[in-house]
């Protein structure tokens, strides 16, 4: 049984018997979150870039559970300097982990962390997103991105049971670009992430899976705090 909790804006949580992964931690600054720093128990901490409202958490969150940062080669070595265990890889890579398997895959987006008390922009990497392997499942977390191409072939070579999807615009896809993603990546079940958080970003999640189900696809819009599970 895989359990699925959203934490909010790009925060997941995936946990499958003893193993608990967690992608993309913003719990502390982002004010719609229902769910404590203090209170989430996890192994492993996914990060799909370097901005702060993906990785503001992942240090202090690594260092409490003793948990291991897996990211881009930069953005890796960035948190190792701030004493958190990490693994490197970046896109077309995979690392074999205790709960399955995490494959990088491509995003378009940007990477990097803004010091704005030196006015300096430190460049984190390639941005990315991730299919991981776990509990029998495959879960799709797109990152921040925008449309591309290859999402078709994200969707012929796996069979993705659950796909997150950035539907926020602005910064990433639209409603619109986010419902032919879900088309090309043929997941079976779709949760829209990065949206309402911020004012650009405003979006009606319940009005793009009601345009998901025109299609045939499943899905949900889940409020912070919000779990499912996969059988």
């Amino acid at each position: 049984m895989l359990d699925i909790r959203f934490h909010g804006h790009s925060t997941v949580q995936l946990t499958a018997g003893e193993h608990s992964v967690i992608i993309d931690p913003f719990i502390s600054g982002n004010a719609q979150a229902t769910t404590k720093l203090a209170d989430i128990q996890v192994q492993y901490i996914l990060l799909t870039h370097g901005h702060q409202d993906h990785i503001l958490d992942a240090v202090e969150l690594a260092k409490a559970n003793d948990a291991t940062i897996v990211a881009t080669h930069e953005l890796a070595t960035y948190l190792g300097w701030q004493g958190a265990k990490t693994i490197g890889m970046n896109l077309g890579g995979s690392v074999a982990l205790p709960f399955g398997k995490v494959k990088m895959t491509q995003a378009f987006h940007s990477s990097a962390v803004v010091e704005g008390d030196q006015k300096q922009i430190v460049y984190m990497g390639m941005p990315g997103g991730f299919i991981i392997e776990i509990d029998g499942k495959t879960v799709y977390h797109a990152g921040d991105t925008g449309l591309f191409g290859d999402m078709k072939l994200l969707g012929e070579r796996h069979n993705i049971d659950l796909a997150f999807l950035p539907i926020g615009d602005h910064f990433t896809m639209g409603p619109k670009d986010a419902l032919t993603a879900a088309e090309w990546v043929k997941a079976d079940y779709v949760v829209p992430i990065h949206y309402n958080t911020f004012p650009p970003i405003k979006q009606d999640g319940d009005a793009f899976i009601a345009e998901l189900a025109e299609k045939d696809i499943r899905g949900k819009a889940l409020k912070p705090g919000e779990s499912f599970s996969l059988s």
